[in-house]
């Protein structure tokens, strides 16, 4: 789970991680034998046993930066990744954070051209809400909505949907299952984890090869979980 791949020293949320940090991390990776690819392509390879050696990578919310520095280091390392995006602010910036530096998202050429280069484009709602926190109708219109318009801007269907700040209940992981996505990343869904509630590892500038691998034995754990999930249903 990536947000903001820059050099940006003031981050009070930990979310951004240099580029040259980024570029030790993939190359951690793939010396692992390991491929970075989309969500749904993992889920793809899974379904017919073939996941092995397959890490999913997601960036969420959209950043701009994602073209200049974070995709051109995938094409690199011959990996792929989901964008999760905000269609109700393309091109503007993360107001929904209160401290920070305020960073450019997307634009719809910005997003149509991660499409084009084989990047999966997510929906992360419209307009980054946390959606525990409201009502039925506005819940369905950032889903449903937001999977319209971003269909609309790269001219093919969006499987991927993925939580506003990991929030998640029931009613919340119905609502994306009925929306018509096929599956949608939180972070530590616990109960809830299914293919509507993926868990994912966090994964920031601090992040070293040591704690990579410390993170990839600890998923290993949560992922048997889910495993378990899905047998229990």
């Amino acid at each position: 789970m990536y947000h903001s791949v820059d050099d940006c020293p003031d981050d009070p949320y930990n979310v951004t991680v240099t580029p040259d940090r980024l570029r030790q991390q993939l190359h951690w990776l793939r010396a692992r034998g390991l491929r970075g690819v989309s969500v749904a392509e993992l889920l793809d390879a899974r379904s017919c046993g073939a996941g092995r050696g397959l890490v999913a990578l997601t960036f969420d919310d959209g950043y701009g930066d994602f073209l200049e520095n974070a995709l051109p280091l995938l094409r690199h390392y011959e990996c792929s990744a989901t964008v999760f995006v905000l269609p109700g602010r393309i091109g503007g910036e993360n107001g929904w954070d209160a401290e920070g530096p305020r960073k450019p998202l997307l634009s719809a050429q910005g997003i149509r051209t991660a499409a084009a280069a084989g990047i999966e484009i997510g929906s992360h709602g419209l307009m980054h809400v946390d959606l525990t926190r409201v009502d039925e109708e506005q819940r369905r219109a950032e889903l449903r909505h937001s999977k319209m318009r971003i269909e609309e801007l790269i001219g093919h269907e969006v499987h991927g949907f993925c939580y506003p700040y990991g929030s998640i209940d029931a009613p919340t992981v119905e609502a994306v299952r009925g929306a018509g996505y096929r599956y949608g990343c939180a972070i530590s869904p616990g109960p809830l984890t299914s293919v509507y509630a993926l868990p994912r590892v966090y994964v920031g500038q601090r992040d070293t090869p040591w704690r990579l691998e410390l993170k990839r034995r600890v998923h290993r754990v949560r992922r048997r979980a889910w495993h378990l999930a899905e047998d229990a249903r």
